[in-house]
């Protein structure tokens, strides 16, 4: 033990004054719990959403201070909620499922220390081709020249797992460029389709709608027939509205991945409890509604959507006491 640690001038005058203090009949304020929030990088929907909430539970729970931490996105908040680097985080329901496997990409470690709390909003597929075209069924892409995103991003990935999952990722020809590229090269006819992962509306299929009439194809059938759902179950059904964008007066029924609000099993039931009701408070809703127009997809009939892996307690408690069901894979 050293000098400094054996006698600390500071905590010890410190010490005398809230004795004195209570002496005299002065309780010294109680110190707020501190909790981290791990989001993504600044600017980013995560990082909107962690600043978001950290806030909204700051101001509005007594004994709690949440601090929003910048990060890389999704699997470093997975990885630092799992080692208790951060008490809370935002993680893809398909990097939870993943990483509990060990089958994150370049990375074998499984990462089972991290619980669910609920659901924030999705990212949907947009399967995108030019309304001319007489393509109208994902079964149609046969032979077709597909934009799937970067090599190495998330679209690709996603795009892969989704064309294995209806049979035709090695009857497609996969074309690797970024989502603005690909709304150009749709609307200068050098590729057959657009495949587009990301929070809707969203900017690179206006660009495709703005430039030619477009049709979004129906995703969700597609799946329902194929694996997709067995083989990767993070994945829900999810609706674009008519109107989303220009041309496309119908529903589009695809699939999404799903952002979680997560935290560490040790983090103390009760207290995520108070924290989830908090937020998903009529008074905590339309506070992250004014955050990011995505949070309008946060409800307590969607609290569970996309959720794969284990509920955390204090979560589960909330959500089966306002009328949800957990799943085996919840509980």
């Amino acid at each position: 033990m050293t000098l400094t640690q054996r006698f600390n001038p500071f905590r010890a005058l410190a010490s005398l004054i809230l004795s004195a203090l209570a002496a005299v009949g002065i309780n010294a304020p109680v110190a707020a719990e501190p909790l981290t929030f791990s989001g993504g990088p600044d600017g980013s929907t995560f990082q909107s959403f962690s600043e978001g909430i950290a806030s909204r539970l700051s101001s509005s729970m007594e004994g709690v201070d949440v601090s929003s931490l910048s990060s890389a996105g999704s699997v470093e908040n997975l990885r630092r909620v799992d080692a208790r680097d951060a008490d809370f985080g935002i993680v893809y329901a398909g990097d939870i499922y993943l990483g509990m496997q060990g089958k994150l990409d370049n990375d074998p470690r499984r990462y089972r220390n991290v619980r669910a709390v609920a659901y924030l909003y999705g990212a949907p597929a947009h399967l995108i081709v030019r309304d001319g075209s007489g393509i109208t069924d994902v079964a149609q892409l046969a032979g077709k020249k597909v934009a799937v995103g970067a090599v190495g991003s998330g679209a690709a990935a996603s795009a892969r797992r989704f064309f294995e999952g209806v049979g035709l990722w090695d009857k497609i020809e996969p074309q690797y460029i970024g989502n603005n590229q690909g709304a150009a090269a749709l609307g200068e006819s050098r590729i057959d389709a657009l495949w587009v992962f990301a929070g809707f509306p969203n900017e690179s299929v206006n660009q495709a709608a703005n430039s030619n009439r477009i049709r979004l194809l129906q995703l969700n059938e597609a799946a329902e027939k194929g694996t997709l759902f067995h083989d990767h179950p993070y994945y829900a059904t999810v609706i674009i509205p008519a109107g989303t964008y220009p041309g496309v007066d119908y529903d589009v029924v695809t699939i999404q991945d799903s952002a979680l609000w997560v935290a560490g099993p040790h983090m103390d039931k009760d207290r995520v409890y108070q924290l989830t009701g908090s937020i998903y408070s009529p008074e905590g809703l339309a506070y992250l509604h004014q955050v990011h127009d995505a949070a309008r997809a946060m409800t307590m009939a969607s609290g569970l959507n996309g959720v794969v892996n284990k509920v955390h307690e204090g979560a589960a408690r909330f959500w089966t006491e306002n009328g949800l069901t957990l799943t085996q894979s919840q509980k």
